[in-house]
């Protein structure tokens, strides 16, 4: 922790660019060294001015404190480039961000095929169609995406691998706490759940114009390769294309209508070489042999979103599903207004669920065309998914943690031991509660063929794995606060579905 200070209070000094925090680093061998470091050897490294030198005089560490104050409130991470997690391919790019301010899960970015999808905030419904179905094919292909939140394509790539159930990441322009534009709100807490935010922006700083530009270098070199869906001549998305192919990484283009403004930075890309992409595999093909037990070739088609599902009133006729007389009033999951948000696999899971019995998962299988581990596999992921309970665990010790560091600025006579402990006890179990789950999702995607010793393996392995993670979840529900624990129980959902 006390390194971390340093760390930010470099990176927050006021005077500094970028690239004159790198030079500072790659002379001296920490930001510490640097911290300690007087004004005359300051100026000794090459492009650091009198002035830089003379403002990193301030030697105080209430902004840095500040920052992780605010960090531990909002529940976000911080990953410097002295960190494992730290991605070696913006470690290696000519100007990569010192830190990476972060919420939602981390992913190892060096070992995914990671896709970057952009283009214009002003996309026609060509455009969104297309970046929407290149995201939700990337995503069922075994593809990570990669985008920045903005409106028009950026958003619409993200929904599309949201909704194959796949794994997206939004690079934004300002503080990771700071949702921009307010109309993504749903999207940006869709991704805080199941992806990752990244910034490389203290929490509070607000978007500006200057920041995206320079926030592009950092989706582009996340990235394996960059895909342009819909971009005008002076696009954005064109100044993320040249830095990518300054950063060596491949570019791709989605053709469109030559007569079209929206399409002719596109068409200028794929005249000038850039990939020409009809379909996800276009892109996903160039990888397959880097990563061969990640891509696979499917054919994934993007389900149709009923568009006026949420403006429309629920049917009169439609009624809940009776209940028996004592049984308490339960949450309605409205199909037409969330199952957006679902999988493939989970919607048609949830149709077919029946409300007076239960449902054997390979009568589940016969009805919807599903291999029985595919089932438990989604019903697994799906009770996880609706309930949140890694996020929501992580959002109460960050409270706790918050309310730590408050009482012992006020005082260190203040107790708190009790916090500590309950903070020190959900902290274990829920590092416990995702390495159980990373159990469970392997043992299920190594299902032996055959009936009989896909039986014994799902009796002796699997049914012990989902016991564990039920266990872990049922422990950490009854320390954690209930205000970070709205969700039902998959009990709950099975019977009020409508």
């Amino acid at each position: 922790m006390a390194a971390l200070k340093y760390w930010l209070w470099l990176t927050t000094a006021p005077t500094l660019s970028n690239r004159a925090k790198l030079l500072l680093l790659e002379h001296f061998s920490s930001p510490e060294d640097v911290y300690y470091a007087q004004p005359d050897q300051l100026c000794l490294v090459e492009g650091i001015t009198r002035q830089q030198a003379e403002s990193l005089s301030d030697k105080s560490l209430a902004r840095a404190e500040k920052v992780l104050a605010d960090c531990a409130r909002d529940g976000q991470f911080i990953v410097t480039m002295d960190d494992a997690a730290y991605p070696a391919r913006l470690r290696d790019m000519y100007d990569p961000p010192v830190l990476l301010y972060g919420k939602g899960s981390m992913p190892l970015f060096d070992e995914e095929a990671a896709v970057a999808v952009v283009g214009t905030r002003k996309c026609s419904p060509y455009g969104t169609r297309a970046a929407s179905q290149l995201g939700y094919e990337l995503a069922r292909q075994g593809g990570l995406v990669i985008s920045g939140l903005a409106k028009g394509i950026d958003g619409a790539a993200h929904q599309g691998a949201l909704r194959a159930g796949g794994f997206t990441a939004a690079v934004l322009g300002g503080g990771v706490d700071v949702i921009y534009p307010p109309e993504n709100r749903r999207l940006y807490e869709d991704i805080a759940a199941t992806g990752v935010l990244l910034s490389e922006y203290p929490p509070g700083t607000e978007p500006r114009g200057g920041h995206f530009p320079v926030r592009n270098r950092i989706i582009s070199g996340l990235s394996l390769a960059v895909v342009v869906v819909e971009a005008p001549e002076k696009s954005g998305a064109l100044i993320t294309a040249n830095t990518a192919l300054e950063q060596g990484r491949d570019v791709f283009a989605v053709p469109g209508p030559i007569n079209a403004a929206s399409s002719r930075g596109c068409n200028q890309l794929i005249r000038d070489g850039a990939g020409l992409v009809m379909e996800a595999w276009d892109v996903l093909s160039t990888y397959q042999q880097r990563f061969p037990q990640k891509l696979r070739p499917i054919r994934a088609v993007l389900p149709e979103t009923p568009g006026s599902a949420e403006a429309e009133p629920a049917s009169a006729s439609a009624q809940p599903v009776r209940q028996p007389e004592k049984a308490p009033a339960l949450p309605i999951l409205n199909m037409a207004r969330e199952g957006a948000a679902l999988t493939d696999d989970q919607q048609r899971i949830l149709r077919l669920l029946p409300t007076d019995r239960p449902l054997l998962a390979d009568e589940a299988a016969v009805a919807t065309d599903l291999p029985v581990r595919r089932v438990l596999s989604a019903l697994t992921m799906l009770e996880m998914g609706r309930q949140d309970i890694y996020p929501a665990v992580n959002g109460y010790l960050a409270e706790l943690c918050s309310v730590i560091a408050a009482k012992r600025a006020v005082s260190d006579k203040l107790a708190c031991g009790a916090d500590v402990t309950l903070a020190e006890k959900l902290s274990t179990m829920n590092e416990a509660f995702a390495a159980a789950m990373k159990k469970l999702e392997q043992d299920l995607s190594e299902m032996p063929a055959g009936e009989g010793p896909a039986s014994q393996k799902m009796a002796h392995v699997v049914v012990p794995d989902m016991e564990a993670v039920r266990a872990l979840a049922d422990s950490m529900e009854k320390l954690c606060s209930s205000d970070y624990w709205p969700y039902p129980t998959y009990g709950e959902i099975l019977y009020s579905i409508r």
